[in-house]
């Protein structure tokens, strides 16, 4: 296939890109690189542009002939998202909307969104299915919930075929090496424990160590980004007219917060430096997907299924490259 992917020289972008190119289909990067890094992909097939470019976007669609989507353009950061509510909304809830007008006008039918179980907001139970009730708790969530509604109804109106893939904690890297994990600021915790381990931040600060679990800390479920760029590929070749797929992408395995560091620490034989600090507003006790329906409707079974063979390939990626893609 012709794919376009928005954001694709993002952390789970790129890993996609990878993933698609193997595969033998033509893929095209749109990236403004406010997040992205120009180093996460082959410079012949990256396309340096915003989604309020609408121009652009046009002529990027034309010209490559596009014939699927898959999105994954967005700001995720769930604090920020509270303070900056205008930024997110422009960005996650406008632009999307900007681009499914494009693929309207241009007849691109096929469309994978990126989504996220934030999306649920705090589950009534846990592990949390697809027809948990959908009640985001902050603005990120809103934005993303918004656009699955749109979704449905375009696909209702114009016969698009799409997927709504609400995937748990994203983690680790190629097994190759060759790319990786690289944000500023950096807000997932095991490139957090991993950059402490490796002195290029003071400590991991453990926020809340009196949940209701069993050691006391949040608990949420990882999932490999390759097995969710895996999923994604898998996804977008089972879309066909007025397919609707909504499902959640984890492992069904939860781990704690003292778990992630115990598990970087035996990886790579040096300690984390850990300060506990008081709970963050918002977080639950847990968050881990029931992932059957996923597993199921997809044909999809994720290859990183363990704690430490995730541990290891963001390791293994993070030694190499302390400083990222500046490296």
């Amino acid at each position: 296939m012709r794919i376009l992917i928005t954001g694709g020289a993002g952390y789970i972008g790129s890993h996609a890109v990878k993933l698609f190119l193997a595969r033998g289909h033509d893929v095209w990067v749109y990236d403004n690189l406010g997040l992205g890094h120009r180093a996460a992909v082959p410079a012949d097939r990256l396309i340096v542009a915003d989604l309020a470019e609408l121009p652009r976007l046009d002529h990027a669609l034309v010209t490559h002939r596009i014939e699927a989507v898959v999105h994954y353009a967005a700001f995720s950061l769930v604090g920020e998202s509270v303070k900056q509510p205008a930024k997110y909304y422009q960005n996650n809830l406008v632009n999307t909307l900007n681009l499914m007008d494009a693929l309207r006008r241009h007849g691109v039918k096929r469309f994978v969104f990126s989504s996220t179980c934030a999306t649920y907001g705090v589950p009534e139970k846990v592990p949390i299915t697809e027809d948990e009730k959908q009640r985001p708790i902050n603005p990120y969530g809103n934005t993303k919930l918004a656009v699955e509604h749109a979704l449905a109804d375009y696909a209702a109106a114009y016969g698009w075929g799409y997927a709504a893939l609400r995937y748990f904690n994203a983690a680790g890297a190629a097994p190759d090496g060759q790319i990786g994990e690289d944000h500023d600021p950096e807000s997932h915790l095991i490139p957090i424990v991993l950059q402490a381990i490796l002195g290029l931040r003071p400590e991991v600060e453990v926020f809340g160590s009196d949940y209701p679990t069993p050691d006391g800390t949040c608990i949420r479920d990882y999932i490999h980004v390759d097995d969710l760029a895996e999923a994604h590929l898998l996804a977008l070749e089972k879309l066909g007219p007025g397919t609707q797929l909504k499902l959640n992408l984890g492992t069904g395995r939860g781990y704690s917060v003292r778990e992630v560091i115990d598990t970087a620490e035996a990886v790579t034989g040096k300690l984390a430096p850990v300060k506990e600090g008081p709970r963050r507003p918002g977080d639950p006790p847990g968050l881990v997907a029931a992932a059957e329906k996923g597993q199921q409707e997809l044909g999809w079974k994720p290859r990183f299924t363990d704690l430490r063979s995730i541990v290891e390939t963001a390791w293994n990626w993070h030694r190499r490259h302390p400083k990222g893609y500046d490296d």
